[in-house]
């Protein structure tokens, strides 16, 4: 046996060389793949997809109540100044909107899934309840547009 065969018996394995280009390419792949990917994205997308289907939600409810009462609005709704919005913020701008539209038709206001607990939603009108995050405004021929304003691609807006 050669000094070379010994050494080459020896020595079966990868250089650091190597190691290094491997780990350098494996690299390159898993950037390129969180790039495609995107998360916080595709968590955005997802985020906007509950918002819209959430406004949806409320702005049916509200149909819903308008077509039982005889085409009349919820009284917080046609209290509002046509073009101008409000928010349901802490009980305060709607402290009867809660209770004419929860639980006979929506089992609970929405929230916008940014809020912390907003899995939940609100479905009890005793009390202080929260921020739901979503606007509400009426214009001249009284239409109804409810609003997300924190959403990830921009303000979604729904009209009926």
């Amino acid at each position: 046996m050669t000094v070379r065969e010994v050494y080459n018996e020896k020595n079966k394995g990868f250089t650091l060389i190597e190691l290094l280009v491997v780990i350098g390419i494996l690299a390159i792949l898993l950037a390129i793949t969180l790039i495609a990917i995107n998360p916080a994205r595709q968590f955005g997308q997802a985020n906007d997809t509950k918002r819209r289907s959430d406004i949806t939600q409320v702005l049916n409810a509200v149909g819903q109540y308008t077509a039982s009462n005889g085409g009349i609005l919820p009284t917080e709704i046609t209290a509002l100044t046509a073009g101008a919005a409000a928010t349901a913020v802490n009980n305060t701008n709607f402290p009867n909107l809660c209770g004419q539209l929860v639980p006979n038709y929506v089992p609970a206001l929405p929230m916008d899934p940014s809020l912390p607990n907003s899995q939940a939603g609100i479905s009890t009108c005793t009390g202080t309840w929260g921020d739901t995050g979503y606007s509400i405004a009426r214009d001249a021929n009284n239409r109804i547009t409810v609003t997300a304003p924190s959403a990830y691609s921009g303000p979604i807006q729904v009209t009926r």
